[in-house]
């Protein structure tokens, strides 16, 4: 039997903060409003398209994995914001990194993304085709925002991260996922007037509006994810004591501490950084646990519970066994271009659209 062990991992974040105190300047809040709510102080405002965040983040993962990109036979990149629909960003990623046989294709479950892709991509090793993959959580949700919705507005930022899975033989990487989607709920959460349902001769084309039903997706969101952490440990045999980690999507510090809750795992288990990035969708937990690599909080061999919900509403959860190195094989010095301009300079005409209307 083959496995599909974590051996690279790797994150980008945009160099430009937007803090509360910054967005309160022209957004009706204050950080204390915020933070009480969210727990959110600030988060990256990119200065670039979401294909480059995500090859960043993937060169990083591939020194990390010690892996030539020649060397992939797949690219998943997760996202509901790419650069293009057609053709998908998961090719701009091949291209710019180098990776000529592998396939490649972007996947949308919103911020269930990663663990969508990190299913997908283990089954199709183990089904013995495939010997390195690299998967991508990649978002640059701040295009999409109207800068005068409050409710909005403050939860979002940008970020990637990735992670290379290689076949091996050793018991590793994702052990077992429940994955599902709750449709009914699908209205709660969504930006109703994109693709083909926009109206494309409107004047005010491409101006996007959330729907975003804050009490109903805590109900959902807690339950669905919930479910599947309880599900997703009974199947493979473990008791939340078995669990080192829990890396959760970084939604809301009040929805983490509900899932631990509600999994019965104690909270300071969870890793958290939703107070410097805010809710960066597919990328969450792919940057989250990266970091917790970085600070040490994943050990050799640990065992790591991470959930996950979004837009659909898809949820899901998975227990993942990290393998025995938590240290890069390489590194590279491939970072982002510099940005010389403040998060409220980038955001200029988005927020002048959004005030006029």
């Amino acid at each position: 039997m083959y496995y599909a062990e974590i051996t690279g991992w790797g994150k980008c974040l945009p160099p430009t903060e937007l803090s509360n105190t910054e967005l309160s300047q022209f957004v009706d809040t204050s950080d204390e409003w915020i933070r009480t709510r969210t727990g959110i102080e600030s988060r990256r405002i990119s200065h670039v398209n979401t294909s480059e965040l995500a090859r960043v983040a993937g060169a990083r993962a591939l020194a990390a994995a010690g892996v030539d990109a020649s060397e992939l036979d797949l690219i998943i990149i997760a996202t509901c914001s790419p650069d293009t629909l057609v053709p998908n960003i998961a090719s701009k990623v091949q291209l710019d990194l180098g990776a000529t046989k592998a396939a490649a294709f972007d996947m949308n479950a919103a911020c269930t993304g990663f663990l969508y892709g990190l299913e997908t991509a283990t089954k199709m090793i183990q089904a013995g085709n495939y010997q390195h993959v690299l998967v991508v959580g990649a978002e640059r949700l701040s295009w999409y925002l109207d800068w005068s919705q409050r409710d909005t507005a403050v939860l979002f930022g940008d970020g990637a991260g990735a992670a290379v899975l290689s076949r091996s033989t050793q018991m590793s990487g994702l052990l077992d996922a429940q994955l599902g989607c709750d449709p009914e709920g699908r209205d709660v959460l969504a930006i109703p007037e994109f693709g083909t349902a926009m109206d494309r001769f409107n004047p005010d084309a491409g101006h996007f509006a959330f729907n975003f039903v804050g009490r109903e997706i805590f109900r959902r969101a807690v339950r669905g994810m919930g479910t599947a952490a309880n599900t997703v440990l009974q199947r493979a045999n473990l008791t939340q004591d078995d669990i080192d980690v829990v890396i959760p999507h970084q939604a809301n510090q009040r929805i983490i501490e509900a899932l631990c809750d509600h999994a019965r795992i104690p909270q300071e288990k969870a890793f958290i950084n939703i107070h410097q990035y805010g809710n960066t969708s597919a990328a969450t937990v792919p940057i989250a646990l990266c970091e917790a690599v970085e600070q040490g909080r994943i050990k050799p061999g640990d065992t790591i519970l991470s959930a996950a919900f979004g837009a659909g509403l898809t949820w899901g959860a998975s227990v993942i066994k990290w393998g025995q190195r938590v240290t890069p094989i390489n590194e590279t010095d491939i970072s982002l271009p510099e940005c010389h301009q403040t998060a409220t300079e980038l955001l200029e005409n988005a927020i002048k659209h959004c005030t006029k209307k």
